[in-house]
């Protein structure tokens, strides 16, 4: 497989077949990130990372992480601090806040941030539509922790976090993944890219091939949520 990149421009919204994609470079650069555009690229497996000195880049790698829903692990050490419940979670109520928040986090290994202010305005006009979503932790009123994605069918994109107190995050993610299983058909959250905080709820690798197959069969699945909010 070559890496050779497809160039994108902003009035054609196609994207190369994320079948075959490299596993580790991206498949496409530029473009926009207009909500048609956003919603083509997670239908079709992909997804934008990039950093603030670089062009929009596209990937769909292989193998992709993902955490099925029923094979959600919590610790016994988690599973003690949700019975204490320091933490009031709600959906959809500070997405601004939960995704500028999650622009601040410093990563280990890395400079600077992936979510711009251009992916900032892209993901809150998805929010404005319908298919961004904020999960927030609180405490005594004040914004804590949360995570932000996206939900087109019955699958889940994750794609960041942030928390200010310990556990936070962990807590929101672990009681949402739970609702999820509960009161939706969402069966499936798209991880993207392996890291160990999703590794230890039970994210696991598989191949691009299956995961996509699993896209297909669920990508156009009603999910039946009216309002995001009212899953509390």
């Amino acid at each position: 497989m070559n890496n050779k990149i497809q160039i994108l421009n902003k009035t054609n919204l196609s994207f190369p077949n994320a079948q075959n994609a490299p596993k580790d470079f991206p498949l496409a650069i530029g473009g926009d990130l207009s909500v048609k555009r956003l919603l083509l690229a997670y239908r079709s497996g992909i997804f934008p990372w990039y950093s603030s000195n670089s062009p929009i880049l596209w990937w769909s790698p292989d193998p992709r992480f993902v955490l099925f829903v029923n094979e959600l692990h919590i610790s016994q050490s988690l599973k003690k601090k949700l019975r204490k419940n320091h933490f009031d979670i709600t959906i959809d109520q500070s997405f601004e806040q939960v995704i500028t928040n999650c622009a601040r986090v410093k990563r280990k290994d890395a400079s600077g941030t992936w979510i711009t202010d251009e992916m900032i305005k892209a993901y809150i006009d998805l929010y404005k539509e319908g298919y961004a979503h904020s999960i927030e932790a609180r405490k005594d009123d004040k914004l804590v922790g949360g995570f932000y994605g996206v939900c087109i069918g019955s699958i889940f994109f994750g794609e960041s976090m942030f928390h200010i107190e310990p556990d936070a995050s962990k807590i929101a993610f672990a009681k949402f993944v739970n609702i999820l299983k509960e009161k939706t058909e969402i069966d499936i959250i798209d991880c993207q890219v392996f890291t160990d905080y999703l590794a230890s709820f039970g994210a696991r690798h598989i191949p691009r091939e299956e995961y996509l197959k699993i896209l297909s069969e669920r990508i156009d699945k009603d999910n039946k949520i009216v309002c995001w909010k009212n899953l509390l």
